[in-house]
């Protein structure tokens, strides 16, 4: 049994039944159930077909009946829901998965235990266990004994297995749920591992049930399960889009829902923290191959210059150590580099994932629900840290910093708290100064953030959620068994359920200009192109579009977009935009007319001049383009790179020795490969070919440039020797003596 085929056969049928191809999706949904173990699941797909038979006669035959509507939207559900039973039978059967095999030692516990444990809330065992538990006055809920707390650790182990394992909620689930909602003695910890099992239950299989869940969840507001439940409703309701039109009793939950205050802004929270995801692995890249390189060759410098003590003294109050500009003087990019990574730190960005990815192999992640485990000072993996001899006298502070510290994910706390009773003592007391100061710099930040930015807290346990699921995705031992969302382009903006909810032109005109800043350009532009169909007058609207088609090389369309903008407002940004795309898509003249229109108003603009050079160089106009060359040299004397075309116009136009004067000019700074071309061309030009070889070699041995490119170069460029009085049948020669001296050369 191929499984990658079931899978993608659920999603064939799944995208017929949303396009109501249902006769389609019956031919593949019959292939599906030829390898069920459940006979059953064929009696329902015949009912199924029978039913889609009368509503197919009812209609051609005209019967007029009112209620079809409603019919048709139950069969289309119904046969969703068959197909996605179908899937999980066969997976149950014939995967081999980790998530079956956990299932079946479940309900063979549940059968030894004599029943489902939810199965009802007035079941006895389930009741009783769990009241009693509870209520016991033997339990304190801040210093558990230790048999109890094995006990509700043991039950909210088969808790959160159940609410992932089961297919469909029904009573017993909604029970299970309001009596851990209302007990008052699950702790917060326990609770936000539950909205986690519902979420992977979701989806893995499609219940609106559990949405109706997630919500109660979300509207008691019980901080770090609120935020789960509502970053998994997001997720889910993306992930089903294609669904929700079938179930307009979702969307009316949801918009009920958005009625509450604050609801709105969180969602879009979550997603420009989900979309902030994009860019992890692009940040890990950099990470390993550009940023811990440096790190280890500047390590000697920052073992001298960053003195704990003196960290700890004074210069910590405000939370900066000035001796990084002193360390880093000698490697400016290096401080903009921490700079800039410190910058997407403070707005979520997940700048961890690599410096953490070597640590997941630890016992710990081997079980399921600890990789959505938040992290608290009470945990187990912390209590074992009292028993180390140098960490066990300031767990206390270690843990209390690692729970309070915002940039760290759930996970990755976990990860160094695991890691560090492996480390050699001298680094553990290293790791103890660092958390003690930590820990003073946060009560500083918490203090000033509560101040300015009431929402903190809130994104906060968003974007450490993020970064948990993504982890559990990426480097989970689970992860091929899950639907991993972060491939998809998580667009999540362009979903159902948030035009519906957050579809204001208010908000998605905040959410485009959002993405433009982060330089999202795709998803900011598919933003605004919708604007525009409904706002014609808007300059900054096209303008922005036709930036990000720009920097997506689309110079056609984004000149489409600044004309327009032109039209309304003729800015001479808009106009040099313009002008820019013009000479992109190799329409030269028509570039130089918009820049001559540009200069007219901006006539001491060093830019719009240099420019405008350019553009007179494109059009072969070398004479005007020389004089505006000039006006850029005479006002900015030091700038070396105006040397260049000044140089080349001289060579084009003939006049040998002020091209030749210009070339020295420029050996005085540094000759580019590109240099020592041109410097071979003056040389062919004045009837010197030894001169010229020399200068072609010298640019091929520098390694600037491939023979290929060499090659390429001189081609294009044979026209311009030819029309200057270089015999012709002397290029292919040159050309030759200067590859076979290369090759010479390099052989010996």
């Amino acid at each position: 049994m191929n499984i990658s085929t079931v899978i993608l056969q659920h999603k064939q049928v799944c995208n017929l039944v949303v396009r109501r191809k249902v006769k389609q999706s019956f031919d593949i949904l019959a292939d599906m159930l030829q390898h069920v173990s459940f006979g059953g699941f064929r009696d329902e797909f015949s009912e199924l077909q029978m039913t889609y038979r009368n509503i197919l006669n009812y209609t051609v035959e005209g019967i007029n009946d009112p209620g079809r509507p409603k019919v048709y939207l139950r069969l289309l559900q119904s046969i969703l829901r068959l197909t996605d039973r179908v899937k999980q039978d066969i997976l149950t059967h014939h995967s081999g998965w980790y998530t079956y095999s956990v299932r079946a030692i479940e309900e063979k516990e549940e059968r030894l235990r004599g029943g489902n444990i939810v199965q009802s809330v007035d079941d006895l065992f389930f009741k009783t266990r769990l009241d009693d538990l509870l209520s016991s006055a033997e339990i304190k809920k801040q210093e558990p004994g230790r048999e109890q707390k094995e006990e509700m650790e043991r039950l909210s182990g088969i808790i959160f297995k159940h609410l992932w394992l089961s297919d469909f909620y029904g009573d017993a689930e909604e029970s299970l749920i309001d009596i851990l909602r209302r007990s008052g003695r699950i702790e917060w910890h326990e609770m936000a591992t539950f909205v986690s099992a519902i979420t992977l239950s979701s989806l893995r299989i499609w219940d609106p049930t559990k949405l109706k869940l997630l919500v109660k969840l979300y509207k008691d507001k019980t901080p770090h399960v609120s935020e789960r439940a509502i970053t998994g409703l997001v997720l889910i309701l993306y992930y089903y889009d294609d669904r929700l039109s079938l179930y307009p009793e979702v969307l009316q939950m949801m918009k009920d829902l958005a009625a509450r205050g604050g609801f709105r802004e969180q969602t879009r929270t979550v997603v420009l923290q989900t979309i902030k995801s994009r860019d992890t692995e692009k940040l890990s890249r950099r990470m390993h191959d550009e940023i811990l390189p440096r790190v280890v060759k500047l390590r000697p410098r920052i073992e001298e210059k960053l003195d704990l003590d003196a960290i700890l003294g004074e210069s910590m109050e405000d939370g900066r150590n000035p001796d990084w500009s002193d360390m880093f003087r000698d490697n400016e990019e290096m401080f903009k580099t921490m700079e800039e990574l410190t910058n997407l730190q403070m707005e979520g960005s997940d700048v961890y994932m690599s410096a953490f990815s070597g640590l997941k192999k630890f016992d710990f992640f081997r079980e399921l629900r600890n990789w959505f485990m938040p992290f608290y000072p009470d945990h187990e993996a912390v209590d074992e840290i009292f028993r180390d001899e140098i960490l066990g006298p300031g767990i206390n502070e270690l843990a209390e910093a690692l729970f309070k510290t915002p940039f760290i994910c759930n996970s990755d706390k976990y990860s160094l708290i695991l890691n560090m009773k492996h480390l050699p003592a001298e680094q553990k007391s290293m790791m103890l100064k660092v958390f003690r100061m930590e820990l003073e710099g946060l009560e500083q930040m918490k203090y000033d953030s509560d101040l300015t930015d009431p929402a903190a807290v809130f994104r906060t346990t968003i974007t450490q959620y993020i970064h948990d699921l993504y982890r559990f995705y990426k480097l989970s031992d689970f992860k091929n068994e899950f639907d991993d969302l972060f491939l998809s382009r998580l667009d999540i903006y362009n979903s159902l359920f948030y035009r519906e909810i957050c579809g204001s032109e208010s908000d998605s005109r905040s959410l485009a200009d959002y993405f433009f800043s982060k330089e999202y350009y795709d998803d900011a532009l598919s933003i605004y192109l919708k604007g525009l169909a409904s706002v014609t007058d808007d300059a900054q609207l096209y303008e922005k579009a036709g930036y990000c088609y720009q920097k997506t090389g689309e110079y056609e369309k984004a000149l489409e977009k600044y004309s327009m903008a032109s039209i309304i407002d003729p800015k001479p940004w808009t106009l040099k935009k313009m002008g820019l795309c013009l000479r992109k898509l190799g329409r030269h003249q028509e570039a130089l007319k918009v820049y001559l229109r540009i200069l007219k108003s901006e006539p001491d603009d060093l830019n719009t001049i240099l420019v405008t050079a350019h553009c007179y160089l494109d059009t072969g106009s070398y004479e005007k383009a020389l004089k505006h060359y000039f006006r850029i040299e005479y006002e900015n004397p030091g700038n070396v790179k105006v040397l260049r075309p000044i140089a080349w116009c001289y060579l084009v136009t003939g006049k040998y020795s002020e091209a030749e004067r210009y070339f020295e000019r420029l050996a005085e700074d540094s000759l580019t490969h590109h240099d020592k071309i041109n410097i071979g061309h003056l040389a062919l030009c004045q009837g010197n070919p030894q001169r010229a070889a020399e200068s072609y070699l010298s640019a091929l041995a520098d390694g600037g440039i491939t023979v290929a490119a060499f090659t390429s170069v001189f081609s294009e460029d044979s026209s311009l020797l030819i029309k200057n009085g270089v015999n012709p049948e002397d290029l292919p020669i040159v050309l030759d003596y200067v590859l076979m001296s290369l090759e010479s050369r390099n052989q010996g």
